[in-house]
């Protein structure tokens, strides 16, 4: 397997100052000197949670999609299952009780797909992606803060919605399209 070169942090961190926190993020500015030798700020956005996200698949092929107005966007999208996990506890824990909680379902065989950071460049975000098959249908148990619609469609259809900008969501973009991989729809 080929491995990418690793080099030396160019940047200097001078002084980190919090700006904000709450039970989710934290928020810092920190006092650099950049890469060129001079002085400069750079924020960062501190995630208390891992990103997890859940292609579950059936026997058919199919898929299911979760539906919600994101604030931050002012927008409303579509998404793969996914939400938190706490950092320190096994992802698989938390995707197999996100895929429970949005879609009410629960799957036989899960297998990783991806580790990713989903804005590396103001955000320590990190993200685990899994695809569930060998499924079961149960009941949904949405949190207070989701108003949720759940879509089932083929996995081939959400590939074409990923390829077509109507699917955004980072998790969702790569969580399809590992999962297309491994089933060998790639």
């Amino acid at each position: 397997m080929a491995k990418l070169e690793q080099y030396p942090n160019p940047w200097l961190t001078k002084r980190t100052d919090l700006k904000y926190a709450n039970p989710w993020i934290t928020v810092e500015e920190n006092q650099v000197i950049n890469p060129s030798g001079k002085p400069g700020i750079y924020g960062v956005v501190h995630f208390k949670n891992l990103a997890i996200g859940i292609v579950p698949v059936d026997e058919e092929g199919y898929t299911w999609l979760v539906g919600q107005y994101r604030y931050p966007l002012n927008e409303y999208t579509w998404e793969i299952p996914e939400g938190g996990g706490p950092i320190g506890i096994d992802p698989l824990k938390s995707a197999q009780r996100e895929l429970r909680e949005e879609t009410g379902l629960l799957a036989e065989r899960w297998t990783y797909l991806s580790r990713i950071h989903t804005s590396n460049s103001v955000c320590n975000e990190e993200g685990h992606l899994y695809l569930a098959q060998g499924l079961t249908q149960g009941p949904t148990e949405f949190e207070e803060t989701e108003d949720l619609k759940i879509k089932k469609i083929h996995l081939r259809e959400a590939l074409t919605l990923v390829l077509d900008n109507q699917i955004t969501d980072s998790l969702s973009i790569v969580g399809i399209m590992k999962a297309c991989k491994v089933l060998g729809i790639l």
